[in-house]
């Protein structure tokens, strides 16, 4: 087989690694462009950990069950630590280096090799091996060559650009979470806490009351059911926010349709959704407009008494307007900010403002609220 060469090639290869946010799709992506550009039958990446092994190791050219077959992840001896502290490694065939250890019985047959460490800011990120290059030559007179083992290079200077940018995005994506749970949990503490507190007092004051003042005793009972009730608001309303459907995997229309469809059954307010035309946002203004529909949702049902709250997303070229609308109570915006009850206001207009958008907010006593978010698109 003819490899394929040319800055065409190359240029794909390194698109393909760039394009990927999660730390095991760049991995796999790696992989699988050495082993094509440098026409190698196997192709492996191991990302090394601090206890003699690696964390995580990637392979192409092996099916899954001879990978099954093959057993535990290899540790860092032999030719792979050889990778990993002297740097590149071309053998002509590495069952005859003395540094070769032997693999495990089920592992493929290895010749010629082909290995590279990808470093970044003089860290080993990993040690990324090619074996067995295909070519028309009779067997045993192919192999790897000073050109092949350039260009791995190249590929590996841009897979730790590629492999650094993925796992500064995981930090950032966990953090953000770390963050939402953080605020969630405070939320949890100053109104769930203390609902149920208040729960506790009233149910040991009417069962101070029952045997001397049984009209009294009732009307703590009914306080009971009411606190009661507001607290199972409060966890439902929580639950809601530790679980939104991931945007990565389903898309900002599919995680909205799941928040509706968990709080349309959740409460007794009809709650429906319309998108109309939106395929696509930058990541961060999808987040956005999830968290700040939560936000108007989660007014919408716990403060206004509607019967109905409408969700809907439309596409405004080049980007994209959030509707959140209720039949309830409404309120008088300017009131509200006067006496310091903000209802996430001051939340959602941070969140709009961070990507770029405007948030409306149109209500008055009696006659609903209407909560709007314009985002710019990319």
């Amino acid at each position: 087989m003819v490899p394929r060469s040319g800055l065409a090639a190359v240029s794909e290869a390194l698109l393909a690694m760039n394009r990927r946010l999660e730390v095991r799709e760049v991995l796999q992506t790696i992989v699988a462009s050495a082993r094509d550009l440098l026409d190698a039958e196997y192709a492996a990446l191991g990302v090394p950990d601090d206890h003699g092994g690696f964390a995580q190791f990637v392979v192409a050219g092996v099916s899954d069950a001879e990978w099954k077959a093959i057993g535990p992840l290899p540790r860092q001896h032999g030719i792979l630590a050889a990778m990993l502290h002297e740097g590149p490694q071309r053998l002509a065939d590495v069952r005859d280096d003395p540094r070769f250890e032997g693999w495990p019985s089920a592992h493929p047959e290895l010749a010629d090799f082909l290995g590279m460490p990808i470093t970044g800011d003089d860290e080993v990120l990993g040690a990324l091996f090619l074996a067995n290059k295909r070519c028309a030559k009779p067997a045993g007179t192919c192999g790897f060559t000073e050109a092949d083992e350039e260009l791995l290079g190249l590929l590996a200077q841009h897979a730790a650009i590629a492999l650094s940018n993925a796992r500064l995005y995981e930090r950032s994506r966990e953090l953000t979470i770390t963050g939402e749970r953080s605020r969630i949990a405070h939320e949890l503490h100053d109104a769930v806490s203390q609902k149920l507190f208040s729960l506790r007092l009233t149910a040991q004051a009417a069962s101070a009351l029952v045997d001397r003042d049984p009209a009294r005793a009732k009307g703590e009972l009914h306080q009971v059911a009411a606190l009661a009730a507001e607290a199972a608001d409060e966890l439902r309303a929580a639950v809601v926010e530790l679980r939104p459907a991931a945007l990565d995997d389903d898309g900002l229309i599919a995680a909205l349709r799941t928040q509706v469809q968990v709080l349309d059954r959740a409460h007794a307010a009809r709650v429906t959704f319309t998108p109309a035309g939106v395929r696509a946002l930058p990541a961060a203004q999808e987040e956005a407009v999830l968290r700040v529909a939560q936000e108007a949702l989660h007014n919408a049902l716990r403060h206004s008494g509607a019967r109905r709250v409408e969700v809907s997303l439309t596409r405004r070229d080049p980007g994209a307007v959030l509707r959140v609308t209720d039949d309830g109570i409404g309120f008088d915006p300017r009131a509200v900010r006067c006496a310091g009850r903000h209802l996430g206001l001051v939340s959602m207009r941070d969140r709009a403002g961070g990507i770029g958008g405007s948030l409306t907010v149109q209500s008055e006593p009696g006659k609903g609220t209407t909560i709007e978010l314009e985002v710019p698109g990319g």
